[in-house]
């Protein structure tokens, strides 16, 4: 018993000894961040304007500041090709994302009525609610509204709330909140607060978005750009000015179509750039293609697209057709 006792002290004590050093050297650098993100993480905690179901643990908890953001106030359906809610109003400002895990010893009804109850004792306004298939598809609340995949489930087991702060002002909150059981049982409650106060009001984005476009590819005239792209499937945007490296040339003015983007979340696109150069090899043409609808989409999450709605392509010259006029170098914005 005595030997065993010391075998295990040394045992201990070498461990010890070998990883000392390896502290002192981590302790002599500073901490740093491995990983960046588009939206602050601002820490698990319940938001002050709303408690969380007492059996829940929050999950992940962001916050995106100053943002186009549309709330739904009615079922969902796709229509040619696009998830388009019944009804709905455009915000602008701060949004809160919120994802808890909910017990399992409850069910989605239980966190329903608990959202309800809180409602009515902070006398909060109730826009609009669904339950089960009324709702519409999963598919379309988790992928194409919340894009959080976490949230899909059975249509039998999904539960939504919309509803503001009610104090007859401006910039009272509003709150998106949906539930979901999936199929292994887990249970989730996913809420959105949107605090109204960012630099446009909702009328001047509307106004925005509904601004025609030069389109330097299309016949049609007098349409918006949302108009355009949700008709044809791809706009032409007017020339970009790119230096000889393939990035755009600086400075570069995206703020209306980052406007007309975030007018609607819902959308998702293709950047897509075309490039035909004589004398240059075909694999050369598509690497410095991609490379400049790389940098357009580049410039949009920086001006406040989302990144997960935008994907790059280049073509280079496999893509020559264009409606009319000159377009062998263009960029091109293509509806997912």
């Amino acid at each position: 018993m005595r030997s065993d006792k010391k075998v295990m002290i040394f045992g201990s004590g070498q461990f010890v000894s070998r990883l000392l050093p390896l502290v002192i050297l981590l302790l002599g650098f500073p901490l740093v961040s491995v990983a960046q993100s588009d939206d602050v993480v601002v820490g698990f905690s319940d938001h002050s304007l709303l408690s969380g179901f007492a059996d829940s643990e929050i999950i992940e908890r962001k916050l995106q500041r100053d943002i186009n953001y549309r709330i739904i106030l009615g079922a969902l359906e796709r229509i040619r090709g696009e998830v388009i809610p019944e009804d709905f109003q455009r915000l602008r400002g701060d949004v809160t994302k919120i994802t808890y895990e909910v017990s399992q010893e409850f069910t989605g009804d239980d966190v329903y009525a608990f959202y309800q109850e809180q409602l009515t004792s902070k006398n909060y306004e109730l826009l609009y609610t669904c339950k089960g298939r009324e709702c519409g598809s999963s598919n379309y609340w988790a992928n194409d509204v919340f894009r959080n995949r976490i949230l899909y489930g059975p249509e039998r087991n999904q539960h939504f709330l919309a509803f503001r702060a009610n104090s007859a002002g401006e910039s009272d909150p509003y709150f998106s909140l949906y539930i979901i059981t999936r199929v292994n049982r887990k249970i989730y409650a996913y809420l959105e607060i949107v605090e109204p106060g960012g630099t446009q009001d909702s009328e001047q984005i509307a106004a925005i978005a509904e601004t025609p476009v030069a389109d330097a590819g299309s016949s049609v005239s007098g349409l918006s750009f949302l108009q355009r792209l949700r008709e044809q499937g791809s706009v032409v945007l007017p020339t970009y000015s790119f230096q000889s490296n393939d990035r755009l040339s600086v400075p570069v003015d995206v703020a209306s179509l980052v406007l007309a983007l975030n007018s609607d979340q819902a959308l998702s696109i293709y950047v897509v750039a075309h490039l035909k150069q004589d004398g240059q090899p075909l694999q050369e043409l598509m690497r410095r293609s991609l490379i400049r609808a790389n940098s357009l989409r580049q410039a949009l999450i920086a001006a406040g697209v989302d990144a997960e709605r935008i994907e790059a392509a280049g073509v280079g010259p496999l893509a020559p057709r264009c409606i009319e006029g000159s377009c062998e170098e263009r960029i091109e914005i293509v509806l997912r």
